[in-house]
């Protein structure tokens, strides 16, 4: 197994940027090393860890309180923890960030007409028909983060090549060292919810 310190990489972004897809991209990857990785998405965090709490900015605040608090857990006893969250507020994010060591935010960048045109689950045209009630980044803020380790253009490029570049921030941050191979087993404890 691949010795590793504990991380917390944390991607944020609007809905349908891509933030699930490149985790669970990066969760294999890893895992692959024989990392030990855990995978927080923010849609079975909410049917779990967060159920309950509602949409509004106070009830957003607490769910990404309660990813952050499970992150800075794993990230402290050596796991990489993944979070991939919209996370829409800069200063709970940096909150977040104050608490947990080492914290690698990727903003998954897209603009909005790329995410319409993508919405395969009808989620913006509802919510710009006005049929959805506080919907991120149509009538509810979004504000992108200001110096993101690493910043993602999801509507440019594909998968690998954001994953190559978040890889590479992994590296030159040290995280990761340059010689892994792909190779041992997997020590990972499965995905939370699963």
């Amino acid at each position: 197994m691949a010795a590793h310190k504990g991380f917390t990489l944390w991607f944020t972004g609007l809905s349908g940027a891509g933030k699930s897809t490149l985790a669970r991209m990066m969760e294999e990857r890893l895992r692959a090393m024989g990392c030990r990785v855990e995978l927080l998405d923010g849609d079975v965090v909410r049917t779990h860890l967060s159920k309950g709490l509602g949409f509004s900015k106070e009830d957003r605040d607490e769910n990404i309180r309660r990813i952050g608090f499970v992150c800075e857990l794993l990230s402290r006893n050596g796991v990489i923890a993944i979070a991939a969250a919209i996370s829409p507020y800069r200063s709970i994010r940096n909150e977040v960030r104050a608490r947990i060591g080492n914290f690698v935010e990727v903003h998954m960048d897209c603009p909005l007409d790329t995410l319409v045109e993508r919405d395969v689950k009808g989620l913006y045209k509802k919510a710009l028909a006005g049929e959805i009630k506080q919907f991120t980044g149509v009538s509810d803020p979004y504000e992108p983060p200001l110096h993101p380790e690493v910043r993602v253009n999801s509507a440019g490029e594909p998968p690998e090549k954001s994953l190559e570049h978040i890889w590479n921030a992994l590296l030159r941050l040290g995280l990761l060292s340059p010689g892994e191979s792909v190779a041992g087993t997997a020590a990972g404890l499965g995905a939370l919810g699963s």
